[in-house]
C-alpha cells in the first residue's frame, strides 16, 4: 500500500515531525511504501476559485506551485495521514492550503482510507479538524483509519509513539 503523508508543522523536530517519523517506521515495518510531503516547507497557495480546472485545465490546477510535485503522489496512493499541529483549533494554513488543492480531482477516488495525528499543547481542542477531515472523507468515501493526538508541551510519552507506529502498520 502506498501511503501519502501531509505534514503541516513548520518546525522540522517537534511533535508532528516525532509522531509522523514513528508513523513511517510502523508504516514501513509493515511493508508500505511512505511519500511524506513536507507542505509547511513547501510553496502551495490555497485554492483561488477560478475554476479553471473543471472549465479548461480538464482538471489540473492553473496554480504552477509546488503542489504540482504532489499531485502525481496524490493520485497513486491508497491511503493518506494529516498530521498536524492544532493552532487555535484547527490544522496548519499550509496543510489547509494543500486540501483545498484537492478541489481539482473533485473526488480522490484511488485514496481508500485516511488517518490522522494531531497535536497541540493544550487539551479538548482537536474536535474540529477531526469534524472536517470526518467530513471530507466521507464525501471522498474513505474509510477512518484512526486519529492519534497527543497532548501537552513536554516529551512525546513513548506510549503515543507506539500508537502512531502501529496506526502506520495497521494501514
Amino acid at each position: 500500500m502506498k501511503i501519502l503523508v501531509f505534514s503541516g508543522s513548520p518546525r522540522a523536530k517537534g511533535k508532528t515531525a516525532q509522531m509522523v517519523a514513528a508513523f513511517k517506521e510502523g508504516a514501513e515495518g509493515a511493508g508500505h511504501e511512505v511519500v511524506v510531503c513536507d507542505v509547511a516547507k513547501m510553496k502551495i497557495a490555497g485554492c483561488l476559485a477560478c475554476e479553471y480546472c473543471h472549465t479548461k485545465g480538464e482538471g489540473k490546477c492553473v496554480q504552477q506551485d509546488d503542489m504540482q510535485k504532489i499531485y502525481p503522489d496524490l493520485y497513486s496512493a491508497d491511503a493518506i495521514l494529516f498530521a498536524s499541529p492544532i493552532y487555535y483549533f484547527t490544522m496548519t494554513a499550509q496543510i489547509e492550503d494543500a486540501i483545498q488543492r484537492f478541489y481539482p480531482a473533485g473526488t480522490i477516488d484511488n485514496i481508500k482510507k485516511y488517518a490522522a495525528i494531531l497535536c497541540s499543547a493544550s487539551p479538548g481542542v482537536y474536535g474540529a479538524s477531526e469534524r472536517q477531515l470526518a467530513d471530507m472523507a466521507g464525501y471522498m468515501m474513505w474509510e477512518n483509519a484512526g486519529v492519534v493526538t497527543v497532548c501537552g508541551s513536554d516529551d512525546i510519552p513513548e506510549a503515543k509513539l507506539a500508537e502512531a507506529r502501529a496506526l502506520g502498520a495497521n494501514m
